[in-house]
């Protein structure tokens, strides 16, 4: 009986996807017979779950939307997701959905059994969240392109360029993504005939149309990869190369977010390279790292950090 219950809830958890699953598939994702599956079907029925199936070349499962559902269920590894996932939501690039987080971790906590609270309780003690310096993004923005991306529907929006004019976008959103302390959105911009890539801190007011589009497929392997591979792509006007004295494995924790790039040079000092538009983030940069250091170029960054540093010099004398 317990492993037909772990492979009941293993099951519903496929299902509350929503996504249509093919029956052999399902099977094989629960190693079991399409003849056991079909009982487990049932049996899912029988406890009030709208479990639609079909048949022909086009059959399978899915688990009706919009319906009245019995009391969520979750396994082991789900219910910990979820409260990592939660704790992590509270110090996070969402605006808004700290103090929510924080309730619903408490009310998930409260209601998971002993052996999974003590996970949950030590990685919550053990475990540090840094504060996000990036711009934050509101969670209704975030949904409402969510929800346009899962259902393949047409998105409008206002969206601001680097200059700061709005205009006005229709696209057919693909995948959003979370890199480097910002929210982007990959999408099919309609009026350009084009892939784009939108920063959701400039993009305001999106609407889902109501009109669907069948999915193309992007020029990537996925959307993230895209979104590097473009932005890594774009010009800047200054590549920095500084020797610290420090070793690579210290460095790179703390400039990973940054997209620096990182080279050991021994066992006590490593070089780092930077593509900035301004001088300003590399000196933060260097700032956290707190080795020693010596400017390899540009000389224009040389002489900027003297400025700054006599800046600083007046300010402690002071």
């Amino acid at each position: 009986m317990a492993n037909t219950s772990a492979r009941m809830l293993r099951l519903l958890s496929l299902l509350q996807t929503h996504r249509h699953w093919r029956g052999l598939e399902l099977a094989e994702r629960l190693t079991v017979s399409e003849r056991t599956l079909r009982r487990d079907i049932d049996r899912l029925r029988e406890l009030g779950y709208p479990v639609h199936s079909g048949r022909g070349s086009a059959g399978g499962y899915q688990l009706r939307s919009g319906t009245a559902m019995p009391p969520l269920l979750l396994d082991d590894e789900e219910a910990v997701a979820i409260a990592v996932g939660l704790r992590t939501a509270a110090g996070g690039t969402v605006e808004g959905i700290e103090e929510t987080s924080l309730r619903a971790l408490t009310k998930v906590v409260q209601v998971m059994p002993p052996r999974l609270r003590r996970r949950v309780d030590a990685l919550r003690a053990y475990t540090v969240t840094a504060p996000t310096a990036g711009p934050q993004v509101d969670a209704t923005t975030l949904t409402v392109i969510a929800q346009a991306c899962r259902d393949d529907e047409r998105l409008t929006f206002t969206y601001a360029t680097p200059s700061g004019e709005p205009a006005a976008r229709l696209v057919e959103p693909h995948r959003l993504v979370s890199l480097k302390r910002r929210w982007y959105l990959v999408a099919w911009d309609l009026d350009r005939a084009d892939w784009r890539i939108f920063r959701l801190d400039r993009l305001t007011g999106p609407a889902a149309t109501g009109a669907r589009f069948r999915p193309r497929d992007l020029p990537a392997a996925d959307a993230a990869a895209y979104i590097a591979e473009r932005l890594g792509s774009r010009p800047t006007r200054y590549d920095i190369t500084v020797l610290l004295h420090a070793p690579a494995g210290t460095v790179d924790p703390v400039v990973a977010v940054t997209g620096g790039q990182v080279e050991p040079v021994d066992d006590h000092s490593c070089r780092l390279r930077l593509q900035v538009n301004a001088f300003d983030w590399p000196v933060l940069i260097l700032a956290a790292v707190g080795a020693e250091f010596d400017v390899v170029n540009p000389p224009e960054f040389r002489h900027y950090l003297r400025d700054v540093g006599r800046l600083f010099l007046r300010g402690g004398t002071a």
